[in-house]
């Protein structure tokens, strides 16, 4: 149980409004929706708001407990803001509001770039590209005696992260909560998971060829900070807190937004959970040909060694395959489809539908093209790399996915009709 000592001092109370928690929806993917299926499983009030709707007020309007920025591409976030949003998020902040940003959203709140500077830190760079490429539970060395670190935790906890940037650290403002330590039991790098390697064969490969797959340079680097803008107060993980059945990460989770609520509920770790187990509330015919879609390309990345199932919820994939948004995809249809048919999204679908369907079709027909050639190439390339021209898969891909990192082609068109789609079921 949490030491009531330890949450007479809270330094992210605020008084709660209808709303008490307010997650910004933009550019957040399946990363979003893990944020609000923590907030339902744990029966928590919340309000998904849009970047437009933030520039024009809401924060002040309808004032939150706190603000909630899920992973996702921070410079699209920070786009979706656009000027007069950043400044309202600023505010928000800085007259006595809470920021609490996961991965993508903990990036948003740094300084440099297009972040909202409400942390003077940066974003770090990678000396090695390749070690961006992490993905599984970590241990996490936590900071003690914190009003923030639930003490019960004891010094460290396994905590999932999924492609996390870095922190730069600029002068010793922000806090630092939690470090990393060593990879855990399912720790990856890219599509090699380091513990069905012997660590004999990853000394060799490290002596033979100069790649370093042990990250290694991430011991001792902050994972978690918090820090103060004005009034208000920060926290930034690079760690998903909020992973499905990850039960260490969860209670600290619950920890955090018992101090922003001023709340000592004690709750359950998160439900797992399983995408194509989820039932069907909204049998709509778009929503249900997409989700067969999805599935058909899943099947066909699958049979092909392009792509895997990581675990329930999560797909996995071949080094250079745009698996994350496959999977982001396939999560947001089985959400939408086991979500209720609200007003608000009956309307916006009847809207779309036609559109979205048609857009479903052709990515279907592009997407399968395109996997195919890559498995192609994977065939063929050693023995005849005049057979295929790199140029032209890179083609196939960035007008169906954008160029990488950003999002763009088919799959953003599809996935910004979904989100608002969800969105509006909410």
């Amino acid at each position: 149980m949490p030491n009531p000592a330890r949450l007479c001092y809270c330094p992210f109370m605020s008084a709660p409004s209808p709303s008490a928690l307010h997650v910004y929806w933009d550019e957040s993917h399946i990363w979003g929706l893990l944020v609000v299926r923590a907030l339902r499983a744990w029966g928590l009030p919340h309000r998904l708001v849009s970047g437009a709707e933030i520039a024009r007020g809401v924060l002040a309007e309808d004032r939150p407990a706190a603000l909630l920025v899920p992973g996702g591409r921070a410079r699209g976030k920070a786009e979706a803001l656009g000027a007069a949003g950043v400044a309202a998020v600023r505010g928000y902040v800085n007259d006595g509001g809470t920021y609490i940003g996961f991965c993508g959203g903990a990036g948003l709140g740094l300084s440099g770039g297009e972040g909202l500077e409400l942390c003077p830190w940066e974003r770090g760079g990678f000396a090695d590209r390749f070690q961006h490429f992490l993905s599984g539970h970590v241990h996490v060395e936590l900071a003690r005696d914190h009003p923030l670190v639930p003490e019960e935790l004891g010094p460290s906890i396994l905590a999932p992260v999924w492609w996390p940037a870095r922190f730069a650290p600029q002068g010793d403002e922000a806090e630092t909560l939690a470090r990393y330590r060593e990879p855990g039991p399912d720790f990856w790098v890219a599509d090699l998971s380091l513990s069905a390697l012997p660590p004999q064969i990853l000394e060799d490969w490290e002596n033979l060829h100069g790649i370093r797959l042990r990250p290694e340079n991430l011991i001792g680097r902050p994972a978690v900070v918090s820090g103060r803008l004005g009034r208000g107060r920060y926290l930034l993980s690079y760690p998903h807190l909020e992973t499905p059945a990850s039960r260490q990460a969860n209670a600290w989770f619950s920890h955090i937004l018992n101090a922003v609520l001023g709340d000592s509920t004690a709750r359950p770790p998160l439900p797992a959970w399983d995408l194509a187990s989820l039932p069907v509330t909204w049998a709509d015919p778009v929503l249900l040909r997409a989700r067969d879609i999805m599935e058909e390309i899943i099947r066909t990345g699958s049979e092909h060694f392009l792509l895997f199932w990581r675990n329930p919820w999560l797909l996995g994939w071949r080094r250079g395959i745009p698996g994350a948004a496959l999977g982001s995809l396939y999560a947001l249809v089985r959400e939408c489809l086991g979500r209720p048919e609200t007003d608000a999204a009956r309307d916006y679908w009847r809207e779309k539908a036609a559109e979205f369907g048609r857009l479903a079709e052709l990515f279907h027909q592009g997407v399968t093209g395109y996997l195919l050639s890559e498995r192609l190439a994977m065939t063929v390339l050693h023995s005849a790399p005049e057979a295929l021209y790199p140029r032209g898969l890179r083609g196939q891909r960035e007008a169906l996915f954008g160029p990488p990192p950003s999002s763009g082609g088919l799959y953003a068109d599809l996935s910004r009709i979904l989100e608002e789609l969800c969105r509006r079921q909410d």
